[in-house]
């Protein structure tokens, strides 16, 4: 455990007890009805209230105990370092926990560079009869360098969600508990707002949607590649179809709408944070989390131009770079700001549970 944490849970704990008092933001989001089960809250609860909690703001800009009152209450930014905390204490290996939202610019970078120069390297080793990427990068090399650098970090968050289940004293999971967070997460509900006209954390007191259809746009883009790359490998494996594919085959069809789906989610929300006030999240994490956009943006953009040169010579550098970005970010996954929706989703998972369904 830091050394932060209990301070930092003992003061979203103060605030979360005003607001049980006053329960006028009660149907702003999932914190609100979760906080009314109790009037006690554990530190557990806490964490298990900061983890439902998506920084709309809504509540910060309808509250009346907010500076300069007495009670000074700045809900948003309690509940996001209790959230930034626990993953940090929770997903393994913890010591590295704190280092990308330190210098998480300057880590992303390195990491895509160096992997990049890597890449360029190993194409030195290229077989001679290979087509499109395998060109310029032995299939066998890919497996062997991807497959662990997938695995082992879903290994490290598959620890931590298991540590936060723990930490909150979820019940036994059932497959409806899943089902119900799903359906939540798949639209991204309590970013809709309480009546559904989004919510503040752009606009201060206004409204706005776009934050959730950024939001979206990343998730489904996000999910969009990954199926690209999955149905790719099935191809490649079980139908003895290897790359390249046309534009009109499974994989194109998937990535490209995907690629361009997460570039467009990720530059919106970066434009968003540097219009929000910074006050209102963990402000620790402030540089880690736009480094974490821009790797992911990267990531979709570089796949996006080496789609676009396929059959130049600037295959072999974007190549390199791409997957250099790639690598850094299968390998980042756990430190970055990725880990959320892990969490998110498992927070959802545990509040269907709370709450008997």
């Amino acid at each position: 455990m830091s050394l932060d944490t209990p301070n930092l849970i003992q003061e979203a704990r103060r605030q979360i007890e005003i607001c049980n008092a006053c329960r006028y933001c009660e149907g702003f989001c999932s914190v609100f009805p979760a906080m009314t089960r109790q009037k006690a809250f554990a530190d557990g609860d806490i964490t298990h209230l900061a983890n439902l909690c998506h920084n709309c703001r809504g509540c910060y800009y309808s509250c009346q105990y907010t500076p300069p009152h007495e009670f000074a209450l700045n809900l948003p930014a309690a509940l996001a370092e209790v959230r930034q905390d626990s993953w940090e204490r929770l997903v393994w290996p913890q010591p590295l926990a704190r280092a990308f939202h330190d210098s998480g610019v300057k880590i992303a970078a390195v990491l895509v560079l160096g992997f990049a120069a890597l890449f360029a390297a190993l194409a030195a080793l290229r077989p001679e009869g290979g087509e499109g990427f395998y060109a310029h990068l032995a299939h066998n090399a890919m497996v062997a360098i991807f497959a662990p650098a997938f695995l082992v970090p879903l290994l490290g968050v598959a620890i931590g969600l298991r540590r936060y289940w723990t930490e909150v004293a979820a019940g036994p999971f059932r497959l409806r508990h899943l089902i119900g967070a799903v359906k939540q997460a798949a639209v991204l509900r309590d970013l809709s707002g309480g009546q559904g006209q989004g919510c503040n954390f752009e606009k201060e007191d206004r409204y706005s949607a776009a934050r959730r259809h950024l939001h979206q746009a990343v998730l489904y883009g996000f999910l969009l590649c990954f199926a690209a790359t999955s149905v790719a490998t099935l191809m490649h494996y079980l139908l003895d179809m290897p790359a390249p594919y046309s534009l009109f085959s499974l994989p194109k069809l998937l990535g490209v709408p995907g690629g361009i789906l997460l570039v467009i989610g990720t530059v919106g929300l970066g434009w968003l944070k540097t219009k929000a006030d910074p006050k209102l999240g963990a402000v620790r994490v402030w540089g880690g989390e736009m480094a974490f956009v821009g790797l992911l943006g990267f990531v979709g953009a570089s796949g996006l131009a080496l789609y676009a040169a396929t059959g130049t010579g600037a295959v072999a550098p974007l190549l390199a770079l791409h997957l250099g970005a790639v690598l850094a970010f299968f390998l980042l996954l756990p430190f970055t700001k990725m880990v959320h929706g892990f969490f998110r989703l498992t927070a959802l998972v545990a509040e269907e549970q709370k709450q008997g369904r």
